[in-house]
């Protein structure tokens, strides 16, 4: 495999097992093979459902379905280690291009998150303290098989653990130190509902990058992120990391095309760059499922470029900006300072 990519996984219905619940329909409930009952997709049927995009997909949305043998092998690779990848929880329409070319996204602490975002495809539940204590040396496992020498890691948000699950996720960060020391970690976190020693632990556990998504603008965060996250809480998550630890590079995430305002999109980066963060990712927000938020607008690709602009000209490191940009996007090519080669 490539090591010049990245590492970054009727309503009411229940199932009794984690296989089963990938037949059932978007919003159903289910009880996974841990125990947790959760929902699929993260979001029941609710007042969107019926709401359709307000423009039919542009042709520039186009991807191709995965295949190829790397597609295959990534795959065969987090099924023998019991892992998540965020490529397949949260529908990323990349999957094929980064499975493609040997590369997934590994979603820590389990594939059910506690809070319920109305833009994310993830299942939501209560795992009630539930962690597997293998998956550190399983994700080491992971990263020495594909030979990786950037990895991005992210996970779930587990409001159910004190310190937000932050000390796992460090011995899963250690591990790979261990198994593959010369390779980096990014690391996309949960905001630890704003707990600084539970950023500081995550931290001490050695990257070179710390991600945290500010995903909207202000006034759209309660419409789009679950009520326990925050605008401010993520700007002031990013602004301790980089006080703590001011060699480690700092990133974010703006989803476009849920309403905002260029006014708004101007701001929220004025915002991010009073918080030192230094990377920016702009990607273009496409709807999981019926159940989730709708797309109020498709953001073209010059479009993209000029945000690109704009966000540079305020002084950040790197803005990657695209219609098909995510956050963990080619995130091994931010020092290129090339839009990631887009």
């Amino acid at each position: 495999m490539t090591n010049e990519t990245i590492v970054p996984s009727p309503t009411n219905v229940m199932a009794e097992t984690l296989a089963s619940a990938d037949r059932l329909p978007s919003g159903s409930k289910y009880v996974t093979s841990e125990g947790t009952r959760a929902i699929k997709d993260g979001i029941r049927p609710n007042g969107n459902s019926g709401i359709p995009n307000a423009e039919r997909k542009p042709l520039w949305l186009r991807v191709k379905m995965p295949s190829g043998g790397q597609f295959q092998e990534i795959l065969e690779v987090v099924k023998d280690n019991k892992l998540h990848t965020v490529c397949a929880e949260s529908k990323c329409p990349n999957i094929g291009e980064c499975w493609g070319r040997g590369t997934a996204t590994l979603m820590l602490m389990g594939k059910v998150c506690t809070r319920a975002c109305k833009f994310c495809a993830v299942s939501t539940g209560n795992p009630h303290g539930w962690l597997d204590p293998l998956e550190p040396a399983h994700v080491a496992q992971a990263v020495a098989l594909m030979n990786l020498r950037y990895v991005v890691l992210t996970s779930v948000d587990r409001d159910d653990l004190a310190d937000g699950g932050a000390a796992h996720y460090a011995s899963c960060i250690r591990a790979i130190h261990t198994r593959m020391p010369q390779t980096a970690v990014e690391a996309l976190t949960p905001d630890f509902a704003g707990r600084r020693d539970s950023v500081a632990t995550i931290l001490d556990a050695g990257l070179v990058t710390f991600a945290q998504n500010l995903e909207t603008v202000e006034r759209l965060t309660h419409r789009v992120r679950d009520p326990r996250a925050g605008y401010h809480q993520t700007l002031s998550v990013l602004e301790f990391a980089k006080q703590y630890a001011p060699t480690t590079r700092t990133k974010t995430s703006l989803m476009l095309g849920l309403g905002e305002t260029d006014a708004e999109i101007n701001r929220a980066l004025d915002d991010l760059r009073e918080a030192q963060v230094d990377i920016v990712t702009l990607g273009q927000y496409l709807r999981p499922t019926l159940h989730h938020l709708p797309v109020e607008r498709f953001v073209t690709p010059e479009a993209f470029r000029d945000y690109r602009a704009l966000a540079l000209s305020k002084g950040f490191m790197e803005v990657v900006a695209g219609p098909m940009v995510r956050s963990s996007y080619r995130a091994e090519r931010v020092l290129d300072l090339n839009n990631a080669g887009l």
